[in-house]
């Protein structure tokens, strides 16, 4: 089973016992955390999408760390002028251990099945397609062009 989560503006596709790198949340090392923003639930066949969100859906994970990520230099050149701007940068960021994937308060997710047509529904359909036919346009048949002049 996985789900896609979203957390720090970013989306995370997840299994259960995923170790995952996300941006800083409060929590602290060793807590246990539930993510509420599940936007997709999966299992072998069948698939469950939110509209934006499942409800009742979450992501049960564990707080492993709170870190910093790589050092990412920004760099600002502009030619010919002389200017030149270098300055780093340092994310912070929270690793989480996923522990679980919760559908619906446990229950696994099911497809969702269309309705059946009723016959008052088709049969509404079709006289509205009868009560107004649609009148043929006569398109018109492009204009001939001039014959290319001779050179005398």
């Amino acid at each position: 089973m996985f789900a896609v989560i979203k957390t720090g503006g970013k989306q995370y596709r997840v299994v259960k016992d995923d170790v995952i790198s996300v941006e800083k949340l409060k929590a602290e090392t060793g807590e246990s955390i539930n993510l509420d923003e599940v936007l997709m639930i999966g299992e072998d066949k069948a698939t469950t999408v939110g509209t934006p969100l499942v409800q009742g859906a979450s992501v049960s994970a564990t707080v492993l760390d709170q870190a910093r990520a790589d050092k990412i230099i920004v760099f600002k050149k502009k030619r010919r002028q002389n200017y030149r701007r270098k300055a780093g940068h340092r994310q912070d960021i929270t690793i989480l251990r996923i522990t679980g994937i919760n559908a619906k308060g446990g229950a696994k997710a099911a497809p969702k099945k269309a309705e059946p047509k009723t016959a008052e529904k088709t049969e509404a359909k079709v006289e509205a397609k009868t009560a107004a036919p649609k009148k043929a346009e006569a398109k018109k048949a492009a204009p001939k062009k001039a014959a290319p002049k001779e050179k005398k």
